[in-house]
């Protein structure tokens, strides 16, 4: 397709379809992850796992989802998004129903750290997507749109999952959310159509790379791993407040589990609002002649300020506030991973951005590998005030690294 066919390419609907698709492939993601979660207590029982080996299967999804990023982000550049998202899906939906099937602990594990190998490509085929199907303005809006599936899967998990499981036993559970997925792929093959955009906004981004680079060189990239830096301290925020949260409201501030569950879709709703008004809001300022790069990188800062009010939270403010604060901080990392992830989008040439952002997604799995460990440590020997007050640093951090990463050689930001 020539630069003159473009704009009805980028004006066609189906790249709306194709995004729907990618939320709902992203809420299928969370909701096959979150089963074992949910499940764990029913599962260890009938298996006989007691919470040491539970934490190693755990681990074991988390290893293979860390790896996975790097050789989907290959795969997804190597056949496309459409191919590659379809295997991918296909991949940990199958993983997942076998979940269904283990007879033992290791069994299980084989499993889950199968889900973890497919689960980590939705990350590379997204943006994939996103930086074929999206000019520049609306690239914001569209990563915002399917990181909100995100939390969507979070939120419909618990009462799905649980329904299915005391209705239909929890093997039933894994196989139906499993089945789901080839479902979808049927969907997504019926959506996905027409040729990717290749106007010149595609070969505006900040990075240029050549042919194919080895891993080497792109890891010699200052954008590359600048940006992976980013994500590996400030996602363990996210995952702090996902999955400790609830825990120190619960242990330390004497909510019941009942009590914890109606109130707790306050922050996942603030994160999807962060995601979706934080793609918006640096479209916008694209629009108004604002270079990419450069709007994302407003937004970034901004909530890299609103981000640290969860030091607050440290000095054990009343659950109303407190629980107002812990929104603010979803709704900040939201908006920073969001615009992070559209800077990535901007900065690395499409025919490598699937191979690259895999390498940089990794940087979050690694944080949240390094962070599961140091997190349990403070909370067991100092506070969880030591921890609120840690994490408030991290996202001015992350900024910062970011701002490093992509900024123009004489020192500008772009």
């Amino acid at each position: 397709m020539n630069a003159a066919e473009a704009p009805s390419t980028i004006r066609s609907k189906a790249r709306w379809g194709i995004l729907a698709f990618l939320f709902l492939s992203t809420v299928l993601n969370y909701v096959d992850r979150q089963t074992l979660s949910i499940l764990a207590p029913i599962v260890q029982l009938d298996l006989g796992i007691d919470d040491r080996g539970y934490a190693t299967i755990v681990q074991l999804f988390l290893i293979a989802y860390t790896l996975a990023h790097l050789g989907a982000g290959w795969l997804t550049d190597k056949v496309g998004p459409k191919i590659g998202l379809t295997l991918f899906v296909a991949w940990w939906s199958l993983a997942n129903m076998l979940t269904g099937l283990a007879q033992s602990a290791m069994q299980l594990g084989m499993a889950r750290f199968a889900l973890g190998l497919g689960e980590a490509g939705n990350y590379t085929a997204a943006p994939k997507t996103v930086s074929e199907r999206f000019p520049a303005h609306e690239r914001g809006f569209a990563v915002g749109v399917y990181t909100a599936g995100a939390m969507v899967g979070a939120t419909i998990s618990p009462p799905l999952i649980g329904w299915l499981a005391l209705t239909h036993g929890w093997r039933a559970a894994f196989m139906a959310t499993g089945a789901l997925g080839f479902v979808w792929i049927i969907g997504w093959w019926l959506v996905h159509r027409g040729a990717p955009i290749v106007a010149a906004e595609a070969d505006d981004a900040t990075v240029e790379a050549s042919g194919k680079p080895g891993w080497l060189a792109l890891l010699r990239q200052r954008p590359v791993w600048g940006l992976a830096l980013a994500r590996m301290f400030t996602d363990p925020v996210w995952y702090f407040y996902l999955f400790w949260f609830p825990k120190y409201m619960i242990d330390d501030r004497g909510m019941n589990l009942l009590q914890m569950a109606q109130v707790a879709w306050i922050v996942y709703l603030a994160a999807d609002m962060g995601s979706l008004i934080g793609g918006w809001a640096s479209g916008r300022l694209v629009r108004r002649g604002i270079a990419p790069a450069r709007s994302r990188l407003w937004l970034m800062a901004g909530a890299a300020l609103l981000a640290p009010v969860g030091a607050s939270i440290a000095g054990g403010p009343s659950i109303p506030t407190t629980f107002v604060f812990a929104a603010l901080v979803a709704f900040a990392h939201l908006v920073f991973l969001t615009n992070l992830t559209t800077l990535a989008v901007d900065t690395f040439p499409r025919r490598h951005v699937a191979t690259i952002f895999g390498i940089i997604a990794a940087g979050s799995g690694l944080g949240g590998m390094l962070s599961t460990k140091l997190i349990g440590e403070l909370a067991s020997t100092q506070s969880y005030g030591t921890v609120f007050l840690a994490m408030a640093v991290m996202h001015p951090l992350g900024w910062l690294l970011a701002w490093w990463a992509v900024r123009r050689p004489h020192g500008a930001a772009t």
